[in-house]
């Protein structure tokens, strides 16, 4: 049945005011980074930069430690991203092809870690990490953050390696491979949507994260840029300019991942939702 215009036209308008509701608050971010102090502090909000600056990128890049925490928050990430895949690879194929005893348990498990609100350990974390002479340190950041991560990286590559037929690894065993030669040469070249869906999700979770290192790290050289956001202020208040440039500098890792991660990171969590 054709649809009328009418009905193509609602979900298009509503997408684009969606679409504007999102980019407008990442638009005014870059502008303002870019604004004179002069149009920051204006009474009139100045919607366009009259003349573009980069005093306050130059400002935000000149403050102690910022090297530092660029290295520190970079270390964290990538390591934390790294380990849960490489424990979610070996944990999803074993939920998805073996049976064993516990293993629905298991999955149960896993998803109400998923939902479960992580804050509600912060005590128990603190101490653990005090007591092993821990704090100031990156190791402890970066193991807890691979266990943030791990529930939906497991859940997700599960789904994932159920989705794909078993008879492709059956007949590269047939062909002489081992399990694990039939994983590796047929099972994770197949596994790369998935893979950038869960590595996208995990960066993202372990590059903003900041009640954790903010309770942990208070050595300012151990700390990574989450909290460098919160340090741009004079005697007369807030530095906008340099906060938004901040912000700029501390969101552009992210936009530039997911624009190269796009396509195969949406195909990868779309597969994981619906099948499995």
């Amino acid at each position: 049945m054709k649809r009328s215009p009418l009905a193509r036209l609602w979900p298009n308008a509503t997408a684009v005011v969606l679409f504007l509701g999102f980019a407008f608050p990442v638009y005014w971010m870059f502008s303002t980074a870019l604004k004179p102090t002069s149009d920051i502090i204006s009474e009139d909000p100045v919607w366009f930069p009259t003349g573009a600056t980069l005093e306050h990128f130059r400002k935000a890049m000149d403050a102690e430690h910022f090297w530092t925490l660029v290295g520190n928050s970079l270390t964290v990430t990538l390591s934390a991203v790294g380990l849960s895949l490489l424990i979610a690879l070996l944990a999803s194929f074993a939920l998805a092809r073996m049976r064993f005893k516990g293993r629905r348990g298991f999955l149960v498990t896993f998803m109400i870690a998923q939902m479960a609100p992580w804050e509600v350990l912060v005590i128990a974390i603190y101490m653990l990490v005090r007591d092993g002479d821990m704090l100031n340190s990156l190791l402890p950041l970066t193991l807890f953050y691979m266990v943030m991560v791990l529930p939906f990286t497991i859940l997700t590559l599960r789904a994932y390696v159920a989705a794909i037929p078993k008879e492709l690894e059956e007949s590269a065993m047939v062909d002489g491979c081992t399990r694990p030669q039939a994983f590796i040469r047929v099972i994770f070249p197949l596994l790369a949507p998935g893979l950038m869906a869960t590595s996208l999700f995990g960066f993202i979770t372990a590059w903003n994260e900041f009640p954790l290192v903010l309770i942990l790290n208070k050595d300012p050289g151990a700390q990574t840029l989450p909290l460098w956001l919160s340090s741009f202020q004079t005697a007369f208040g807030d530095d906008w300019g340099a906060t938004m440039a901040a912000a700029s500098l501390f969101a552009i890792p992210i936009l530039l991942l997911f624009l190269f991660l796009q396509r195969k990171a949406v195909g990868g969590l779309t597969s994981g939702a619906v099948k499995g």
